[in-house]
């Protein structure tokens, strides 16, 4: 990893990104035994334990339970209750002065919390602190759980190589295989490290790097890619690259580049802050002491008062509140249609794109293969041309046998004998006294068989079959759409989103049939997942573009990464591209992303609507609050009940029909 270091099998992970825009760094450490996004229940006992102090001294107050609830007992019984959620909040507010930046929201609730107390409203200033601590507490929670995106694909790297030493294969790491060593991998195993291949063929499933939709046939000397899966024998390989330089050793650097070039998003109360506190704290010493010089009977206590009073209203409690509240009332309609945003800012960024770049395989395909099409010549029927070829490729484990072999459930009594495969091309054998090719047109060419030019400009993967020395016909093969990838696309465009892009490591000529299917503006096909970034990088340099990316396979986890906001196929998909993406479509139905863009444009008006109603409440009660009009009671209502109202129509979001 570039900045840090990593292990698995238990030990700790380190890394660290630095943010340019701020100059500060963020450290994590992650172990295998405790997930990332795990929120520790001691984090919110300081909260729950204040809030059941101040709900008792409420209690004690006014019902009188309590009749020795008064003077140094009442003080003590509120300082202990606002301590837990208070003190952290002093020790960041000092902290940040000591840097030289004063003016935070934590000297804006310090300054809010300690006035209450000075003028005796303890109860206000613990319920202002305890709903900021709360407040906080969601957004920590929220951010820990988008931090597995490092440790998911750390999980999903290969975990150990078989290397021939001392006449023997051991097990170890793939970081300690040296360029040059032979290694050998079983069927069904991740290939641990890049190299060229020793055995006479290979079948390897290369989705996780290349996101082609079939598996690959390889042959002796030809490269075979780190994360690909052997299927169907042990293979020897030559290994022509350490673990750090292969295939998903780079995919791994990419993530980790990508997340650091994404900026952090601020929550939109500490920007706000940035420029409230100041005002505020310049009006109230104001307040205290510019009277002064303009009033005849000036009184340092009563200007205080009004000063105090001055501070509780403007104290951003309802925002405090209203903000993430609304958000995460945003978030839980989501979660209730399927998708999964991965914290509140989210929701925002989803708002501000315009330009949609998803993945063909698991996004908008099923990433199942299906016989397209029987084309049989006029030699020999459809029957028969499927009778024969039912018979081959049942001694096949090729993913497109399985294809063929599920296209008729009833099948056939036919038995192939000697068969074998022919690398490369396909497979040759006697079916009932007949010889059958099966396979591509170099098989049939190398054969003698005449085929026909019409099969050139078919893109689909095809299956030729002969026998006897003559063309019986074909089949085509490929991945079927989803049932709503046609929906997904008009929802999307009447969204207003402009541009819809198809990227895709399968072959370009699919990939480009799939998107003129689909009405796509433009698509490329033959990616790696270093192209895939590339591309989407471009784009992103363009003036005015917001950019998202749908994907689903660990080759897409770069690109979910370095885009404006990336949403992932949470059912079928992939762990690292889950993990890795900032939304999680769980239905696997891309028809979802246009949803998501909905409920992220009422979850924004909502909490505007919050902002607006808190700020008009407040400048009326603070102007009232500075003629002496208004005494602590329009102060806890300007903060404690319109936070309240904001509350109330933060619920509406789980109300709403998004069907």
């Amino acid at each position: 990893m570039k900045n840090g270091e990593s292990n698995i099998n238990g030990e700790k992970i380190n890394y660290s990104i630095e943010h340019p825009e701020n100059g500060c760094c963020e450290t994590m450490e992650i172990t295998n035994e405790e997930p990332a996004g795990k929120m520790n229940l001691r984090t919110y006992i300081p909260a729950i334990f204040s809030f059941i102090m101040l709900m008792a001294g409420i209690l004690f107050d006014y019902f009188g339970t309590f009749p020795h609830f008064t003077g140094w007992i009442r003080i003590l019984w509120y300082t202990v209750a606002y301590l837990p959620v208070g003190v952290p909040v002093l020790i960041e507010g000092f902290q940040h002065i000591r840097k030289g930046d004063f003016f935070t929201e934590f000297l804006l609730m310090s300054i809010a919390t300690l006035g209450a107390f000075a003028i005796g409203e303890y109860p206000e200033g613990v319920a202002v602190m305890l709903f900021y601590a709360v407040g906080e507490l969601f957004q920590g929670a929220a951010v820990k759980k988008a931090r597995g995106n490092i440790r998911a694909l750390l999980d999903a790297r290969p975990d150990s190589a078989s290397v021939y030493r001392g006449g023997t294969y051991i097990s170890v790491g793939p970081e300690r295989v040296s360029v040059g060593e032979k290694i050998q991998v079983r069927a069904g195993e991740k290939i641990p490290l890049d190299g060229k291949l020793l055995s006479e063929r290979a079948s390897v499933n290369t989705a996780a790097i290349t996101g082609e939709s079939k598996p690959d046939t390889i042959a002796r000397g030809e490269k075979v890619f780190a994360g690909s899966i052997n299927l169907d024998r042990v293979i020897e390989i030559e290994t022509i690259k350490e673990f750090k330089d292969s295939s998903i050793a780079r995919i791994l650097d990419m993530v980790q580049n990508a997340t650091a070039r994404k900026s952090r998003t601020e929550l939109f109360i500490r920007k706000f802050a940035r420029v409230y506190t100041p005002i505020v704290v310049f009006l109230a010493i104001g307040l205290t002491f510019l009277p002064y010089f303009f009033v005849d009977d000036y009184v340092f206590r009563d200007w205080l008062y009004r000063a105090l009073i001055f501070l509780v209203i403007s104290c951003p409690c309802a925002l405090v509140i209203s903000i993430p509240l609304g958000y995460f009332g945003g978030l839980g309609a989501a979660s209730r249609n399927g998708i999964l945003f991965k914290g509140a800012s989210f929701l925002d960024a989803i708002v501000k794109v315009n330009t949609v770049v998803m993945d063909k395989t698991g996004t908008v395909t099923k990433g199942v293969f299906k016989i397209r099409e029987v084309v049989n010549s006029s030699a020999f029927t459809e029957a028969e041309l499927m009778k024969y070829l039912m018979a081959m490729e049942r001694q096949s484990t090729h993913p497109i046998a399985k294809a063929i072999i599920e296209y008729r459930a009833e099948g056939t009594d036919l038995e192939a004998t000697n068969v074998s495969e022919v690398a490369g091309k396909g497979l040759k054998g006697t079916v009932n006294g007949k010889n059958v090719l099966v396979g591509n047109k170099a098989l049939m060419t190398s054969n003698g068989i005449l085929v026909p030019s019409a099969t050139d400009n078919i893109v689909e993967s095809i299956v030729m079959v002969a026998l006897d020395g003559k063309f019986a016909g074909y089949v085509t093969i490929a991945d079927e759409l989803k049932e709503d990838a046609d929906q997904a696309i008009k929802q999307i465009r009447g969204s207003g989103i402009s541009t819809i892009i198809m990227l895709s490591g399968d072959k370009d000529s699919i990939t480009r049939q799939v998107a003129k299917e689909l009405q796509i503006d433009w698509a490329k096909g033959g990616l790696l997942p270093e192209d895939k970034l590339d591309e989407v990088e471009t784009l992103k340099k363009q003036s005015g573009t917001n950019v998202a990316f749908i994907g689903d396979g660990i080759n897409d986890a770069p690109v979910l990464a370095a885009s404006d906001i990336g949403i992932a196929m949470g059912g079928l998909g992939s762990d690292v591209a889950i993990e890795t993406a900032d939304v999680i479509i769980q239905t696997d139905q891309p028809s979802r992303f246009a949803r998501a863009i909905e409920i992220g444009r009422s979850t924004r008006h909502i909490v505007w609507q919050n902002i607006g109603l808190a700020f008009g409440v407040k400048a009326i009660v603070m102007i009232l609050g500075v003629l002496g009009m208004a005494s602590m009671w329009e102060a806890v209502f300007a903060d404690v009940g319109v936070a309240l109202l904001a509350i109330l129509n933060a619920v509406r979001l789980q109300k709403m029909d998004w069907s």
